[in-house]
């Protein structure tokens, strides 16, 4: 039995949000961390791995029975399909995703009697940014845009629930998470590093292959798991939704040159590129940067996975007056927290987190 005030149950520990989260939750006295996932994963001291792939109910309920003393869940787990865009309006992925929640809760609930408090991740397409383009700042207030998606069978399911349960949740809406991961789906870090490497090796300078300029925003993942303690320690985040960026906005064009410094590189012109489709044809120059700088015996794939399609829409690939996006933090600042990142600095430290754990060169 925990010693600790807190036991927070983290799921989907392996992504970016996950990883950050269950670093800063293990960093804090009064809070035992069990990081839940389907593969292996690197965990900070202390922290206890919960092996389970949510998609399993029988898996989850044997799980469960070790589960009793969870006061709070961080539910960071996430299923996207190969084809990360069309993906994000496909009926198979958004079941995927309900029903990863819906074994949770059908196994979790019933064993964790102290169970007080769920926070739920939903991003940037709530706004339907990926559907048409969104008014500036985007605000929690405004009714659900039109379109389908899993963070409404989410969201239902919480808000179905909760009347009669002992637990309230919280939701937050993150936009470009900047951290940590290894094979994520949505991660532009390694992907950008990746490609730099890949420019550097090739004796050019690092072009921008994006798009149009537009301003944007984004979330460094430990302002999110900061926002996730907020939200799950204060009375007045009970079901309440909130936007969690970092503060400032982005302009993709303007900090090019800072991660090109970081790779002692010069800044290049536009050159648009789909590194979706051109990048995975450098593999073996990818595997000759590997040997060269002693880094993880890792492919490509194996390291960004689809994120480089991730990186491609990020980037405004192909658009050449892409639609601003921003995300209004003021509704979280308002109920008390005062969290907030540089995000030029936030993209530059996970890129050196990379490289110091040898996962990009220096």
């Amino acid at each position: 039995m925990s010693s600790k005030k807190h036991t927070i149950l983290i799921a989907g520990a392996s992504g970016v949000v996950g990883m950050a989260a269950t670093e800063y939750f293990a960093s804090l006295p009064d809070w035992q961390v069990m990081a839940l996932s389907r593969r292996p994963v690197s965990l900070p001291d202390g922290v206890v791995h919960v092996p389970v792939d949510l998609c399993d109910l029988t898996a989850c309920e044997s799980a469960a029975a070790n589960l009793t003393g969870v006061t709070h869940v961080l539910f960071a787990a996430l299923y996207e399909l190969p084809e990360l865009v069309a993906g994000w309006r496909d009926p198979r992925q958004m079941a995927v995703n309900e029903a990863m929640l819906k074994n949770l809760l059908d196994t979790l609930t019933p064993k964790a009697k102290g169970l007080r408090h769920i926070t739920i991740l939903q991003g940037t397409k709530a706004y339907g940014g990926h559907v048409e383009p969104a008014p500036v700042p985007a605000k929690e207030r405004w009714p659900r845009h039109w379109h389908e998606n899993f963070y409404w069978l989410q969201e239902d399911l919480l808000r179905t629930r909760q009347p009669e349960s002992s637990w309230t949740f919280s939701i937050l809406r993150p936009q470009l998470v900047l951290g940590y991961a290894v094979s994520s789906p949505m991660n532009i870090v390694p992907a950008i590093g990746a490609y730099a490497a890949l420019m550097r090796e090739m004796g050019q300078p690092l072009n921008f292959p994006g798009g149009g300029r537009c301003v944007n925003a984004a979330s460094d993942s430990r302002l999110i798991a900061q926002a996730a303690h907020f939200t799950a320690t204060h009375e007045i985040a009970a079901n309440e939704t909130y936007n969690v960026v970092n503060g400032d906005t982005l302009v993709w064009h303007d900090i090019w040159g800072s991660i090109a410094q970081k790779f002692g590189m010069q800044a290049g012109p536009s050159v648009p590129m789909a590194l979706a489709s051109e990048m995975p044809k450098h593999e073996a120059l990818w595997q000759k940067v590997v040997q060269k700088h002693g880094l993880r015996n890792l492919s490509l794939e194996q390291l960004i996975g689809s994120s480089w399609q991730f990186t491609d829409r990020s980037l405004a690939f192909g658009l050449a007056h892409p639609a601003n996006a921003v995300l209004s933090p003021i509704k979280l600042h308002q109920h008390g927290f005062h969290g907030c990142m540089d995000t030029e600095d936030a993209l530059i430290y996970w890129i050196e987190r990379m490289q110091q754990n040898g996962l990009l060169p220096r």
